[in-house]
């Protein structure tokens, strides 16, 4: 079974209730093409070599082997600082023809505990490559970002700010996320973004000693190789995009898009749901879709005890049901978890689906600790080394996912635009879902106040010169639709080859035999399917 760490591309997953908080940091990438004869020299980088050795940390298995490379902190001023990029992999298995760098989302989401996990999934690849991955700058064991805890309680009084009809109070918060952010993540702050993260894989690729780059990207991982497509298309190899992002939506169209996605994805859940006898909505679809609603409803009245001392109120059960439906594999577990709850009153199940994916990142409720560091402190050291596993902070990837998407991103509503606006946003995301409408809205409150991101993702990236790239959209994708797939397809040019998916769940490698094996074939043999072919849904029940 592929896990849920195909993590969600956008800011879409990014949203804020008041018991599990999203966080938005500072900083910009700075847009960057190609290096210029006139460019700060960056040989030494380039011509470092990588030293393997066993990974550390409980859990890893025997056979991944871990390192790093080390990279500028700014590209533009190269001996103004460095930091270390960690990277893990599987040896081929075989005799090996380089390597696949995998990336599997979020953003925020960290490869080695990621790859650490599903290795499984991708020893078909280990026929003829080294299977390698990262944890981008200020992600994982690469100089982890972290908003404190302080960041955590403030974006968790933004739901009942919009609640109240307060927008400029929400705000308020927002800016002081911000500070606490900025005090905790440390010099890497202001580098972070996905176009240093394209650059940091260009140097990975010299220092494991391939000419081109071959390469997956999952979700947000498919922005990160359209970026480095326009950055260095002369260095593209075979280039693999699963659960397309979109390269020019603003952030309140992305989460339109998000609730819409989830919402249908919902539907297709229930209309499996009411075909057994045990979904503890009934048999009738439409009356399940309301009790669905009016359930949420109820718990944020009046939400049930839950382990630990929390409560689950009803948006902690919306984002429960989002995580669970990234993965039809997940949807016998989903409605074991709702008859447990409806019927018993018992949280455990939802509670256990909430940890078990990323369908919204979350914070530590207050008297929660999970393991590793229970609260931020300074991201890496002073030379940017790497941290120990134990070490990252458990409030990182939703506050890396943020820094990320803010330097991506070049929108800033005022407060003046967003306050005249709410009520019509609100009615709009309402009306694009019942369930998820509410736990969306905050997306336009993000990166209000920060500096502004980069143009380069939106106006630059289009109309690549490499060669034939792969693009799988899923239909029934709750964070990335397939619509996003034909855009960014015909934003990229000739290049792109689509296959469409018809199947359910984020992403199709792993939970689609047919996607898989498409995508294996193309890396390994360089075998591309027609553009605009098709692979048929799984089995039902």
């Amino acid at each position: 079974m592929l896990s849920t760490h195909r993590h969600c591309a956008v800011a879409g997953a990014v949203v804020a209730a008041a018991s599990t908080a999203a966080l938005t940091l500072l900083g910009a990438g700075l847009p960057s093409v190609a290096p210029a004869a006139d460019e700060p020299d960056l040989s030494r980088f380039y011509e470092q070599k990588i030293t393997w050795a066993a990974c550390k940390g409980d859990g890893m298995p025997k056979d991944l082997q871990c390192g790093k490379v080390t990279v500028p902190l700014d590209y533009a001023r190269p001996g103004a600082g460095t930091l270390d990029v960690a990277l893990a992999r599987y040896r081929a298995t075989g005799k090996s023809r380089g390597s696949v760098l995998l990336n599997f989302g979020g953003p925020g989401a960290a490869g080695i505990s990621a790859l650490a996990g599903d290795g499984k999934d991708f020893m078909g690849l280990t026929n003829g490559y080294d299977v390698v991955t990262f944890d981008p700058r200020g992600v994982g064991q690469s100089s982890p970002v972290s908003c404190g805890e302080g960041g955590a309680e403030a974006f968790a009084k933004l739901d009942a700010s919009l609640d109240d009809g307060e927008p400029r109070a929400a705000l308020k918060q927002v800016q002081k996320v911000a500070d606490e952010c900025a005090k905790h993540s440390g010099p890497v702050l202001p580098h972070i973004g996905t176009i240093n993260a394209s650059r940091d894989m260009d140097v990975m690729r010299a220092a494991l000693g391939d000419k081109k780059l071959n390469y997956l990207g999952f979700s947000y991982g498919t922005r990160l190789g359209a970026v480095y497509a326009a950055q260095f298309p002369e260095k593209v190899g075979r280039m693999a995009l699963d659960g397309v992002d979109t390269l020019t939506e603003s952030l309140a169209e992305q989460g339109l898009v998000s609730a819409e996605g989830q919402q249908a994805a919902l539907d297709s859940f229930i209309t499996w749901c009411v075909k057994d006898v045990a979904c503890p909505f009934g048999q009738d679809p439409r009356s399940a879709r309301q009790q669905v609603v009016q359930l949420v409803q109820s718990l944020d009245q009046d939400p049930v005890p839950a382990d630990f001392g929390q409560q689950l109120s009803g948006q902690d059960l919306v984002g429960a049901i989002g995580q669970a439906l990234y993965s039809k594999q997940l949807w016998p577990s989903l409605e074991g978890a709702l008859a447990n709850l409806v019927q018993n009153g018992d949280a455990s199940g939802v509670l256990r689906l909430s940890s078990g994916g990323t369908a919204r990142p979350e914070l530590p409720r207050t008297g929660d600790r999970p393991s590793g560091r229970p609260s931020g402190g300074p991201s890496g050291g002073p030379s940017g080394g790497l941290v120990d596993p134990g070490d990252v902070p458990v409030d990182n990837p939703p506050a890396a996912l943020m820094a990320i998407t803010c330097a991506d991103t070049p929108d800033r509503p005022t407060a003046e635009q967003i306050t005249q606006n709410m009520d019509k946003l609100r009615a709009a995301y309402e009306e694009a879902s019942p369930v998820f409408g509410r736990y969306r809205l905050t997306e336009v409150l993000i990166c209000y106040g920060r500096p502004k991101g980069t143009d380069f993702i939106r106006d630059e990236v289009r109309a690549v010169d490499t060669p034939k790239m792969l693009l799988v959209g899923t239909r029934g994708d709750p964070a990335t639709p397939y619509r996003w797939t034909l855009e960014t397809a015909k934003r990229l040019g000739g290049s792109a080859v689509v296959l469409d998916n018809k199947g359910e769940g984020h992403t199709g490698y792993g939970s689609s035999r047919c996607a898989s094996q498409k995508i294996d074939a193309f890396l390994l043999y360089g075998s591309l399917p027609p553009n605009g072919s098709s692979c048929g849904p799984e089995g039902d029940r």
